[in-house]
């Protein structure tokens, strides 16, 4: 009578945990959904932005993109960089000091030799104060590609990479070429790696980088970023259909997202990271979702 007694107790123990554990109920709920998740800048919540430790670390959760950005250095190298200069209080010089202006250090002119000498991932970021801090350094398109043929060859899948060109009229030759050299040297880069075309995506905010590369690269599939207005106007404003449409995640409601699949697009929202958004949009139809939290974004994810 004890023994019965005592497993009862046991027994009724674990169902109230599991009812009132807020971690096991969420995980036996989840619903999952077949999406592609990217890791924006690699991840930058987990590991140093735009790093080959962020990209590989991404890799190891299996998503199914690595989101990055690109600027171009002076010897005319694809750099891989949210910025087109090393930023105050994220990076430090080959000596270690701190750098207090971005005009003091500006990547377009500086040959990619200098470029890499730099620190900038030990100070870590103040927006993610949990992220794992390292010395890393900005590394080149062409190792990030060769990083993920290498992952390929050890694993048989291959990640696609979605490569944000950084420009913008007002910048052009101050902090990177022109359009038609910027997508040149990009492009080029890429079809030099052994990447297949069809695991590339060529994203950014500027138009010019999107009609120069559906004039000149018609093969490799662009997204079309944009952070205010609604779809009709945007892709008016565009004058070319794109592969994607990847707006600012709240500017998306369910008419959007119908009438994007509608066109032909796809829609990939930026940058999402609370579980509950990713929930609402991928509910709304949504074919990705941008992240620097794929750990979280995970769980959602269907195999």
């Amino acid at each position: 009578m004890k023994l019965k007694l005592i497993f009862s107790s046991l027994v009724l123990c674990s169902v109230l945990w599991s009812c009132t554990n807020p971690t096991k109920q969420k995980s036996m709920n989840i619903d999952r959904y077949a999406f592609d998740l990217q890791a924006h800048r690699g991840g930058a919540a987990i590991l140093p932005e735009n790093s080959l430790e962020a990209f590989q670390k991404a890799i190891d959760f299996r998503v199914t993109t690595l989101e990055l950005d690109v600027v171009i250095s002076k010897d005319s190298l694809v750099v891989v960089s949210h910025e087109a200069y090393m930023r105050p209080g994220m990076c430090k010089t080959p000596a270690g000091e701190l750098i207090q202006d971005k005009e003091e250090f500006n990547l377009f002119k500086m040959n990619y030799s200098e470029i890499k000498s730099f620190d900038c991932g030990s100070l870590g970021n103040p927006k993610f104060p949990d992220q794992n801090k390292l010395t890393t350094y900005k590394p080149l398109l062409s190792e990030v590609i060769q990083l993920t043929t290498e992952n390929f060859r050890k694993k048989g899948k291959r990640v696609s990479l979605n490569i944000e060109i950084k420009s913008s009229p007002e910048t052009d030759d101050i902090y990177h070429p022109k359009p038609e050299e910027f997508v040149r040297l990009v492009t080029s880069t890429i079809r030099n790696a052994s990447i297949p075309l069809s695991k590339i995506t060529i994203q950014s905010f500027d138009q010019r980088i999107l009609r120069e590369m559906a004039k000149k690269h018609p093969r490799i599939k662009t997204a079309f970023l944009v952070e205010e207005g609604n779809l009709h106007d945007n892709i008016t404003d565009l004058q070319i259909i794109p592969s994607v449409y990847s707006p600012y995640y709240k500017l998306l409601d369910s008419v959007q997202v119908k009438q994007a699949h509608d066109m032909g697009l796809k829609v990939i929202p930026w940058t999402v990271n609370q579980l509950s958004d990713m929930q609402n949009l991928l509910e709304m139809g949504v074919d990705g979702l941008i992240t620097d939290y794929p750990n979280i974004a995970k769980p959602l994810h269907k195999k």
